[in-house]
C-alpha cells in the first residue's frame, strides 16, 4: 500500500502540522513523565492501527532509554508485570479514551479514579490532551496511508522546524 498523499509536501498540510506540533509541545514539555507520554501514544496507535505513530512512538520511546521489553509489552500492557501502578491507569485511560465507540459510557469511573490517585491537576491535563491528540494524529496518518517503518528518532521535530 502507498500514502495516498505526503502531508508534508503540501502548503497548508505544513502550517497545520506546524500548529499541531505546537499544540503538542505543551504536552511535552509537561509534568507527564515522557516515558508515560510515549507508552500512553503507542498504546493508542496500536488500537487505532497506525504504522507510522507506532514506528514513531516505539523508536522515539527507545532513542529516550525505554526497554525492549517493556516496549513490547504494552499490547499486553495487563498481562504484563513491568508497568507501575500509575502506567497503567495511564494506559487504561489511552484505551478507553480511544475506544469511545466501543463503551457507551467512554472512561468509567473506576479508571477516572486511579488517574486520580497517580497524577496531578497538571498531569491529568496533558494526559487527557495527549490522549486526544494522539488519536487526531492517527486518523491523520491511517487516513492518508502513511506507513511505518522509515521514521528515525527526531524526524518529525526536524521537518516542523
Amino acid at each position: 500500500m502507498d500514502a495516498r498523499f505526503n502531508m508534508l509536501d503540501n502548503e497548508i498540510a505544513v502550517k497545520f502540522f506546524k500548529r499541531f506540533a505546537n499544540a503538542s509541545l505543551v504536552i511535552h514539555q509537561s509534568p507527564l513523565p515522557k516515558s508515560t507520554q510515549e507508552l500512553v501514544s503507542l498504546r493508542a496507535s496500536q488500537i487505532n492501527g497506525c504504522g507510522w505513530c507506532i514506528d514513531m512512538h516505539t523508536k522515539e520511546a527507545a532513542a529516550a532509554g525505554e526497554t525492549s521489553v517493556r516496549l513490547n509489552l504494552v499490547a499486553a500492557w495487563r498481562e504484563s508485570t513491568v508497568f507501575t501502578e500509575a502506567e497503567r491507569a495511564a494506559l487504561a485511560l489511552a484505551e478507553e479514551g480511544t475506544r469511545l465507540a466501543d463503551a457507551h459510557h467512554g472512561v468509567s469511573d473506576e479508571t477516572w479514579a486511579q488517574v486520580r490517585k497517580h497524577y496531578d491537576d497538571d498531569q491529568i491535563a496533558a494526559l487527557v490532551s495527549l490522549v486526544a491528540v494522539i488519536n487526531a494524529a492517527n486518523r491523520l496518518a491511517v487516513i492518508v496511508h502513511q506507513q511505518g517503518g522509515s521514521y528515525e528518532p527526531g524526524m518529525f521535530a526536524a521537518v516542523l522546524s
